[in-house]
């Protein structure tokens, strides 16, 4: 074994050892917890945007490219910030990272709140994605340090819980907001939430500094270079930013599509998001268990195809009963969601524990940057004539996210290759 291959194994060695797949300790439920609740108001603060953009239409009159642009931006500031933070992110404590990306991202849900214009709203989503857009990347690097990758699945499975959740109870009690005080206290709920969890990071989590003893080179961007050269990684960076692309480019004008195209009221909305919600909370614990003992690339595959036959009837709906539209919008998303979370565990499996940080970072960022194009392609795909008439080209935009969705299961295949050529160096 060259000396490369030994120290590649001394490390995978030194990191099985580190954390047991034994059942959780209490200590890690409460990490759990907190990274849950954490993700649940980042995930709602963004995905709040597209149960409001039908009333944000309206209200700040914006077209269909404006209300795109509103949406990339945060993706395009998130990615760009992701990209600066990638260097320092395994420079310094993860814990210290996280206090201060959540507290920028907390203030600029405050602007958001007192955003009173479409300008001022593009500013307040700007400067929440600078810091926003990076929190996701630290907390995957937290799980990967303090979680074996068979306990993995688990973990990711309850974190992402968190997007259920905020379907279930976020997007209804921020619709209810919006409807009784405005769209503007929808925002001032989710910053209310994200001081209290703040108080929580401070108190309960441990500085995490393990990945400090492996540093290797001196200057972040040298670091960050690395990390960005490596071939094995950048199949990586494709998969996860591909993956991202279907999402945002069906979600932003899912309001829109609901009350113009099948004609869902703005009071019934709420009921559809809290059922979906439902469904995704049902289905992530299974697909994580599913995750640590089955194959994960075919558990992508399998949530891949029905996610694709699922949007194609969906994108070419029209007006049916409420019933109908839940029970598609359920089964829509329980594929969708049953993608991530094999994806996303595979993922964490390939960097080396010296360079985490960095390479969720510079995922998260091109996630974020291929969504933001996504967020504005499909701007100018969708097109609607007035205020309240139907939107054209959204079948149009199913094709495309089919289309996508078939290319990003050969990215995962190549990430799930790369995996278990480790797992096999690792019992070596």
């Amino acid at each position: 074994m060259s000396g490369i291959a030994l120290i590649k194994t001394n490390h995978y060695k030194m990191e099985k050892t580190t954390v047991k797949s034994d059942p959780f300790t209490f200590k890690q439920i409460i990490i759990i917890a907190i990274l849950a609740l954490l993700q649940f108001t980042v995930i709602l603060d963004f995905i709040i945007i597209s149960p409001l953009g039908d009333i944000l239409m309206k209200t700040l009159d914006m077209t269909t490219a404006k209300f795109g642009f509103t949406v990339s931006a945060y993706a395009f500031s998130a990615g760009i910030s992701g990209l600066l933070a990638a260097g320092f992110a395994d420079k310094f404590d993860r814990k210290k990272l996280l206090i201060f990306f959540y507290t920028g991202f907390i203030l600029g849900t405050a602007f958001c709140a007192l955003a009173t214009s479409y300008e001022t709203l593009l500013f307040a989503r700007i400067f929440t994605g600078l810091f926003g857009g990076v929190i996701g990347s630290v907390s995957l690097a937290i799980v990967t340090d303090l979680f074996v990758i068979q306990q993995r699945g688990r973990v990711m499975g309850f974190i992402q819980m968190a997007y259920a959740t905020s379907q279930i109870l976020g997007i209804p009690l921020g619709l209810y907001f919006a409807n009784n005080w405005g769209w503007h206290s929808a925002f001032i709920m989710i910053a209310v939430l994200g001081l209290l969890i703040l108080l929580a990071i401070f108190t309960q989590m441990q500085p995490i500094i393990k990945h400090l003893e492996l540093q290797s080179d001196k200057n972040p961007f040298l670091h960050l270079w690395h990390t960005l050269s490596d071939k094995n990684y950048q199949i990586g960076f494709a998969a996860i930013a591909l993956l991202s692309v279907g999402g945002f480019m069906l979600q932003p004008f899912g309001s829109a599509f609901l009350v113009n195209n099948i004609h869902i009221s703005q009071l019934q909305l709420p009921m559809v998001f809290f059922f979906t919600g439902l469904s995704v909370l049902f289905i992530m614990p299974i697909v994580g268990k599913l995750s640590d003992k089955v194959s994960k690339f075919k558990l992508f595959t399998a949530g891949s195809l029905l996610s694709i036959i699922m949007i194609l009837i969906y994108t070419n709906l029209n007006p049916i009963p409420l019933w109908e539209i839940v029970v598609i919008n359920m089964i829509l998303f329980m594929g969708i969601m049953s993608r991530m979370i094999p994806a996303t565990t595979l993922n964490t499996g390939i960097p080396e524990m010296k360079d985490r940080g960095a390479y969720m970072s510079i995922t998260s960022s091109l996630q974020q940057i291929a969504g933001g194009i996504a967020a504005v392609c499909a701007g100018f795909i969708v097109h609607q004539e007035t205020k309240t008439s139907p939107l054209e080209n959204y079948d149009v935009l199913g094709y495309v996210i089919a289309v996508v969705s078939l290319c990003s299961i050969f990215l995962i295949w190549r990430v799930s290759k790369l995996v278990k050529s480790k797992e096999v160096l690792l019992k070596e």
